[in-house]
């Protein structure tokens, strides 16, 4: 709003009437209004466009351009066009009132002119206008302050996206590249274990190192299946497999790494259910469960399974008894990173669990963990049910 020193508002008085002209000029003056008096629409246009007022007292019946064409100038001018104009006139017939409001009038002031209800509606515009002018700031602010979140947000998404892809880059580099020297090492190893003598200290060699062996090229083999899944995440869910072949194939594997830390499985629950997902990944992904399970369960227990059919999911629940989480690892328990933090009786958790919960929500499941009275966990997942 144009405003003088003093905050006072400034206000165009366009009347061809020099008498009541004047009249008006001094009546708002003396309010404390900076007045601009003009006799024409032509003057007033071009004073507008120079100083724009913060509201125009405009007489229709005018020389020249009447009153009806300036406000309509005015109304199409992008600069002109939020100043509230005032019509004053001694036209009472309410087809002039109605094109007054249709030229973009705000109000209406019928001649003779009574000098409180001018001053009346005068204020009452004004505070309008400056109503106006403070949400139309407060929205301009608003949309700033929006559009620079949205300009961080898309920032702290690039970046997340590129440490995501430097993380998938990662796990790929070194899976691969610790493929050959590896294999230098560990043939290397099995000759000179081929070599000693079979005695007990050189079994427990053989068995230390084949343990040894069988860990690290899991870890390798989860590393790169990790950054496939990421990679083709959105193409995965488009399969379906019977859950029945997806448990009894991940119980069977599993069971050579429980079995030697003396845990089994208990029954195959029996399902008809088929669920989203590919066959060999959800095999995978249910093996890496039922091994991280078994390392929480004593020996000489099994690992129960149990299936329960929704109208839209499977749950599966897979519960060990004997050791549960530190309260602190719970919601780390899935976490890439955690792998040394649930460090259990039998070694880490590996990358079993956090591969499991990038399979099964590629299929668009979910996966979750809670500790048992007494002692021990259950490990839940839900998958998507074909309908």
């Amino acid at each position: 709003m144009t405003a003088d020193v003093n905050g006072q508002a400034t206000i165009m008085v366009v009347d061809d009437a020099l008498q009541s002209l004047r009249l008006m000029e001094a009546l708002l003056s003396s309010q404390g209004y900076r007045v601009t008096a003009l006799p024409d629409g032509e003057q007033a246009l071009a004073a507008a466009r120079q100083s724009r007022p913060d509201l125009i007292l405009l007489d229709i019946m005018m020389p020249g351009l009447d009153g009806f064409q300036v406000c309509a100038r005015l109304k199409a001018d992008p600069d002109l066009r939020d100043i509230p104009v005032l019509f004053m006139s001694a036209l009472t017939a309410s087809t002039d009132k109605i094109r007054a409001f249709q030229a973009g009038g705000v109000d209406y002031i019928t001649k003779p002119l009574q000098l409180e209800e001018v001053q009346a509606r005068i204020s009452v515009h004004l505070q309008l206008r400056r109503l106006h002018q403070q949400l139309a700031a407060h929205n301009a602010a608003l949309e700033a302050t929006v559009a620079e979140r949205t300009r961080l947000l898309a920032e702290a998404n690039a970046r997340l996206a590129g440490l995501d892809q430097a993380k998938s880059d990662f796990l790929s580099v070194i899976a691969h590249e610790l493929r050959t020297p590896l294999n230098g090492l560990l043939s290397v190893a099995e000759l000179m274990l081929m070599d000693l003598p079979p005695t007990p200290s050189t079994q427990d060699y053989r068995r230390c190192f084949d343990a040894s062996r069988d860990r690290i090229l899991t870890l390798i083999e989860e590393a790169l299946l990790l950054t496939r899944v990421e990679v083709k995440a959105e193409g995965l869910a488009a399969e379906v497999s019977p859950l029945d072949a997806v448990l009894h194939q991940a119980v069977e594997t599993a069971e050579a790494r429980a079995s030697t830390a003396g845990v089994g499985f208990g029954p195959v629950p029996a399902t008809v259910a088929v669920v989203h997902g590919d066959l060999e990944l959800l095999v995978r992904a249910i093996q890496a469960l039922l091994v991280a399970a078994a390392q929480f369960a004593r020996p000489g227990t099994v690992v129960d399974l149990a299936v329960c059919r929704g109208d839209q999911v499977v749950e599966l629940a897979i519960q060990a008894s004997g050791y549960a989480l530190p309260t602190a690892e719970v919601p780390r328990f899935f976490d890439l990173l955690s792998i040394a933090q649930a460090r259990m009786t039998h070694g880490d958790l590996g990358l079993g669990p956090a591969l499991a919960r990038c399979l099964v929500q590629a299929f668009g499941g979910q996966v979750s963990v809670d500790n048992l009275t007494p002692p021990g966990i259950r490990l839940s997942v839900r998958l998507l049910r074909v309908s």
